[in-house]
């Protein structure tokens, strides 16, 4: 029997679900119905209506770290300008996201009818040029290309790892396809990127040079290797060469930090171990697996100090020693060769030996940094994927030791707060391994706090811990005591999941060790979502000296 020819919106979201892609995050909007039905009626794909454009953004950026791939819808203008915060985080953490917009139709933008979500101007395109630069390739769909252009974007899209916009116009995406469509296989089958085979073969020589006269070497893997979902490559390189790893940052949590040659997370002045620093930059040789971005927090502010002449940098497409630079070389083609060629190396080792935090606190005791942070520690188990909120809690976990199997998860270089809790909703939704576990500041969770009704809708079960000091610590810590600004509004957040419709969630506020604790163990044995509000000292934060502050922001003049 023959079947019917399908629609250029059809067409899209079929191709994109062969990837394994399981969810769609949005909002619905009516230039976008044809998308939206399109997505309801895929038997591969469930549609996650989300609190707002954004926190799709955010959730579908979640999804994307552990999956690999996410798509986000919305509609044109206001839906899509409400996502971009969202989609140039994704950017900036290197995740493919397919963001699909759905326009006004070609015969309202020829007759320059004046429309809603416009600028009352007859144009149509004011928005695709920003739209479109947080994304690293584009394309407007016609039933004539389709097929074609879905193929370029979704080959860009994962060679370079970064976001994809596709915008379709309402008629254009209800006519069928013209061409035979293209049958897709799951994203772990897809091969990202192809190397020049001679400049391969010169680049492997070339490290492998270096690997040979080198008698001890550091590796520090980046956030790029999970983006190209080359991390058990990574792990297969370690274990064959017994090389020695650290990771800054952007990197944490990428390999399990129970394998036994795990150093710390490599951070300038602000390595964990404090060792590290000097272990690292002394090393004969240091492979910079996917490119360290020298950003501020990821490097201690930069007080980092590699080498250039002792740093192989192993790119995404291209090798370089300082001034010697190999391009056409895919970096999964250079984990695999290396891994072929190279032989045990001499362990690497810090001093000091990484441990997990002093459980301290009595029971009736007040809750506090100190006595939390430790507790957290204790409750992970493999498999939990550990979220990190941009702020002062992410400054204390980072540096924290995590059990065997427990992944970690920030938006240390983007930094936009509120991103932890639609994350953590992606993530959730994605990872099948394990809870999710999410941490997050009160002042970041006013933003994007309406997204736990969406958690409820769809029956995932988060643990989130709310920080509760009733102002912007973060802010407070870069700058100085006694602005009204850093003040928040004063919530109840222990009551927000129920006033949401999070039906037979555990809801908590705790205020002292002992209830902290029986809120941990009821969330660990509880069969649902936990949502804890932990009472902080507001008299924790502390601005930090000025000299500090001046040397990230660079404001004063120099003395």
């Amino acid at each position: 029997m023959a079947t019917s020819t399908p629609t250029v919106v059809e067409y899209v979201i079929n191709r994109l679900a062969d990837l394994g892609i399981d969810r769609v995050f949005g909002v619905p909007g009516d230039y976008a119905f044809p998308f939206d039905d399109a997505i309801e009626k895929c038997d591969r794909l469930e549609w996650i209506a989300c609190a707002n454009e954004l926190n799709a953004a955010y959730a579908a950026d979640g999804y994307a770290r552990i999956y690999g791939a996410s798509i986000l819808s919305t509609t044109y203008g206001v839906g899509e300008l409400s996502a971009i915060n969202g989609v140039m985080g994704a950017k900036s953490q290197r995740l493919p996201m397919f963001f699909l917009v759905g326009s006004p139709s070609t015969r309202i933008q020829r007759q320059g009818l004046v429309t809603h979500h416009t600028l009352g101007d007859g144009v149509f395109n004011n928005f695709q040029a920003i739209s479109a630069a947080a994304c690293c390739v584009s394309t407007n769909l016609t039933p004539d290309n389709v097929i074609d252009e879905m193929e370029r974007v979704i080959r860009d899209a994962l060679r370079f790892s970064e976001p994809a916009y596709i915008i379709v116009p309402m008629d254009y995406a209800l006519m069928p396809i013209n061409g035979a469509p293209v049958k897709g296989v799951p994203l772990a089958s897809v091969k990202k990127a192809n190397s020049d085979p001679a400049s391969l073969e010169a680049a492997v020589n070339f490290v492998m040079s270096k690997v040979n006269a080198a008698k001890n070497i550091v590796a520090l893997p980046s956030n790029l290797v999970a983006s190209y979902g080359l991390t058990n490559q990574f792990i297969e390189l370690l274990n064959k060469s017994n090389m020695s790893f650290a990771t800054p940052p952007m990197g944490k949590g990428l390999v399990s930090e129970s394998h036994p040659n795990y150093l710390g997370v490599y951070s300038g002045v602000s390595s964990s171990p404090k060792d590290l620093k000097c272990v690292v930059e002394s090393a004969d040789l240091v492979f910079d697996i996917g490119g360290l971005i020298n950003e501020d927090i990821n490097t201690g502010n930069w007080t980092n100090n590699l080498d250039p002449q002792k740093t192989i940098v192993l790119g995404d497409h291209y090798v370089k020693l300082g001034g010697t630079i190999f391009s056409g070389v895919a970096l999964g083609d250079m984990l695999s060769e290396l891994t072929k060629r190279i032989n045990p190396v001499a362990k690497v080792q810090t001093t000091e030996k990484l441990s997990k935090f002093p459980l301290v606190g009595a029971p009736a005791d007040s809750t506090n940094s100190a006595n939390f942070y430790p507790r957290l520690q204790n409750m992970l188990r493999a498999g939990d994927v550990l979220v990190a909120e941009t702020g002062t809690c992410m400054l204390y976990m980072t540096p924290m030791l995590l059990p065997e199997g427990v992944g970690f998860q920030s938006q240390t270089l983007w930094g936009s707060i509120g991103w932890a809790t639609p994350a953590a909703e992606g993530i959730c939704m994605a990872n099948k391994a394990g809870r999710t576990i999410v941490v997050t500041g009160d002042g970041s969770h006013q933003l994007t706090a309406n997204e736990i009704g969406t958690m409820g809708r769809y029956g995932i079960k988060p643990i989130i811990f709310v920080l509760n000091n009733a102002l912007y610590g973060v802010e407070i810590v870069v700058s100085e005591v006694g602005w009204k600004y850093d003040d928040l509004a004063k919530w109840n957040y222990s009551q927000l999941p129920a006033a949401m419709g999070c039906n037979n969630w555990f809801s908590a506020k705790v205020s002292t060790v002992a209830e902290l604790d029986a809120a941990i163990e009821k969330a660990n044995s509880f069969d649902g979502a936990s949502y804890i509000e932990v009472m902080i000292p507001a008299a924790e934060s502390q601005p930090v000296a000025k000299q500090l502050q001046d040397h990230v922001y660079k404001v004063n003049i120099p003395v």
